[in-house]
């Protein structure tokens, strides 16, 4: 479990010069809450900034989850050392395959918490910046991998160590991957998306309901 705290940067276009991105392991319990809608609401993890509000946080990317699997095969395609919480991740996960989960899953978090998968973690420069690798965003891509961003279903409290269990698994077959995919580097995959109807992150339907409203399924 993962918590950043504002740092002045260079390398971000937020308007203060300020991001969260740099989280660091943290002990629990931290409360875990829909933070209100995107551009209003920060981070769902109690204690937890999100700078730039243009472009993260709010209801449906209130928690960012990366498989440390994931990480140990960046640290071996990189040759560098990454802590959890080095991608801007909450919640580094052992276990699940976490680019591989549809959208729509469920998952419980320790005894109380419920979070619903809605989208894949669209790279931008501020990422690239704090990793400090050129080319990161096109690499990033590339891998297909994003990561997942979480909505809160059931608020509580969460630590490390509680284990993840998947409590829901709908009947469609758009994973994280895909819906990443379709909205970078396949557009036409787009109508795929719609499968998963209401699940989807709502920026993420909008436009795949427009795309497959000009060009059809």
């Amino acid at each position: 479990m993962n918590v950043g705290r504002p740092v002045a940067v260079p390398y971000t276009d937020q308007p203060e010069g300020v991001t969260g991105i740099d989280k660091r392991p943290v002990r629990g319990p931290v409360r875990v809450a829909a933070p209100g809608p995107k551009g209003v609401g920060g981070s769902g993890l109690a204690g937890d900034a999100v700078c730039e509000k243009r472009h993260h946080g709010g209801n449906d990317q209130a928690v960012y989850a990366v498989a440390r699997e994931e990480l140990d095969d960046w640290e071996r395609e990189l040759g560098r050392p990454l802590a959890n919480g080095v991608f801007g991740e909450n919640l580094t996960t052992e276990g699940v395959d976490v680019s591989g989960a549809l959208i729509g899953e469920r998952w419980r978090i320790g005894p109380e918490v419920v979070l619903e998968v809605t989208s894949g973690r669209i790279p931008c420069r501020t990422f690239q910046g704090h990793l400090g690798e050129r080319g990161w965003v096109k690499r990033f891509t590339q891998k297909g991998k994003p990561g997942a961003y979480l909505r809160v279903i059931v608020p509580g409290e969460i630590r490390a160590g509680d284990r993840v269990e998947i409590v829901h698994r709908p009947d469609h077959d758009v994973t994280v991957a895909l819906q990443f995919r379709a909205s970078t580097t396949d557009r036409s995959l787009l109508p795929r998306l719609l499968a998963a109807g209401e699940a989807l992150h709502p920026e993420v339907l909008a436009d795949a309901r427009k795309y497959a409203e000009t060009y059809g399924n």
